[in-house]
């Protein structure tokens, strides 16, 4: 199983890139922090990012995520967003690493689940709030920044998608995917 990581910065048009290979047959696996803020702003948590349990509640539903795809279809399968990014968004916040977090960035290494080789979606040059992406431009050019450090630290190449029409960006993610390697079986 090939497992890529699809990341960049906040409106960077990730989303636009996943639903368009998942109608293509990509086996999909979905961002986990837009969801628990989607929960927590339902509970009534107005700003649910200031707390640092935010941090560990996605890392926990990312783990749950990852875990539950292995009986997915296909051989590759894209992720839209990683442990890492949890990282990067833990460090943008000044919130502390929780174990949890460790952990999972420990297990994500040594079982090498996801490839090196990570899709960066360059942004746009522009953010599109919305009720959970809150963010300025200028503020998502620093927190892009922060994601390319926490991966490139940990051992990733951040591979270039770059800005264009949308067509575009999603034949050079497939471009990167036809050109990836398979990994050995092992007996």
């Amino acid at each position: 199983m090939k497992r890529y990581i699809l990341t960049g910065a906040p409106g960077a048009g990730k989303t636009a890139i996943l639903r368009w290979l998942e109608c293509d047959g990509y086996t999909v696996v979905e961002e986990a922090a837009t969801d628990v803020i989607a929960l927590q702003l339902a509970q009534g948590e107005p700003e649910p990012w200031r707390k640092p349990s935010f941090v560990e509640a996605i890392v926990t539903l990312q783990r749950r995520r990852q875990e539950q795809t292995a009986g997915l279809p296909g051989e590759v399968q894209i992720y839209d967003r990683s442990p890492v990014c949890t990282y990067a968004l833990a460090t943008y916040l000044g919130h502390p690493v929780p174990p949890a977090l460790s952990r999972e960035l420990d297990r994500i290494r040594a079982g090498q689940i996801y490839e090196k080789k990570v899709l960066f979606v360059q942004n746009l040059g522009f953010v599109t709030p919305t009720e959970a992406r809150r963010i300025t431009f200028a503020e998502s050019l620093r927190f892009e920044q922060v994601h390319q450090d926490a991966y490139t630290s940990l051992g990733y190449e951040c591979v270039p998608i770059a800005p264009g029409m949308l067509p575009d960006r999603v034949a050079a993610v497939k471009k990167q995917l036809d050109a990836a390697p398979v990994r050995p079986t092992e007996p």
